[in-house]
């Protein structure tokens, strides 16, 4: 899940309890990562501040249909205006929820989201496929089993399958804002995963390109 709010407290208080409901978070506190981060599809749902820095919410909303990213999103924002709620629904939000607000009533909306959310779709390289809407990945039939971060970090690649991705680009998609994370994250979690691909036979489909980044192809 994504979190895009340019508020630290509000980030740091929907990590703190999306996780303890059992929910990966991701965050961002700006409209333009924000933008990165969701165009990647591997997220399952977005909630999305609409008052943000660089890019409004309403932008990003825009530019992510526009780009056929159909990850559901839940705006959320203080503005109450029936126009404002009017204005997000028509450019492709899937809900709407004015600050302050109801943490029991977000965890329900956004599981209803998750219920009905668009992201069935397969990514397929050869004979791995990553199935986003069972956030399942198979080599040959046999189930690779990976923790949520590996999850999201093959997933991008996948989706980017035949193009070199920099670590930058993988914290932003992956990480979002978190603080803590560093380019060396990204290789630490890069060798979890080819260990594991590694595991099945399937370790030459994930490739260090040196200096630039990694590439996933067949």
């Amino acid at each position: 899940m994504l979190v895009v709010d340019d508020e630290s407290g509000m980030r740091r208080a929907l990590q703190r309890g999306l996780t303890a409901e059992g929910m990966e978070v991701v965050t961002a506190s700006d409209g333009p990562s924000g933008l990165r981060a969701a165009m990647s599809g591997t997220f399952d749902v977005i909630v999305l501040d609409i008052m943000l820095p660089g890019l409004s919410g309403y932008r990003v909303l825009e530019r992510l249909r526009g780009a056929g990213v159909n990850t559901p999103v839940l705006m959320v924002s203080a503005k109450d205006g029936e126009y404002d709620q009017a204005d997000g629904l028509e450019l492709g939000a899937d809900g709407y929820l004015i600050k302050p607000f109801s943490f029991v009533v977000l965890v329900a909306q956004l599981k209803a989201l998750l219920r009905r959310g668009d992201s069935g779709s397969r990514l397929m390289i050869g004979e791995l496929v990553v199935d986003r809407a069972a956030r399942a990945v198979t080599w040959a039939g046999e189930v690779i089993e990976l923790s949520p971060r590996e999850y999201a970090l093959l997933a991008e690649l996948t989706r980017r399958a035949g193009t070199v991705v920099s670590k930058d680009e993988l914290l932003g998609a992956v990480w979002g804002d978190e603080q803590a994370a560093t380019r060396n994250a990204v290789e630490v979690y890069v060798g979890y995963l080819r260990r594991k691909l590694d595991a099945v036979g399937a370790g030459h489909v994930l490739r260090t390109v040196r200096g630039h980044g990694y590439l996933v192809d067949s």
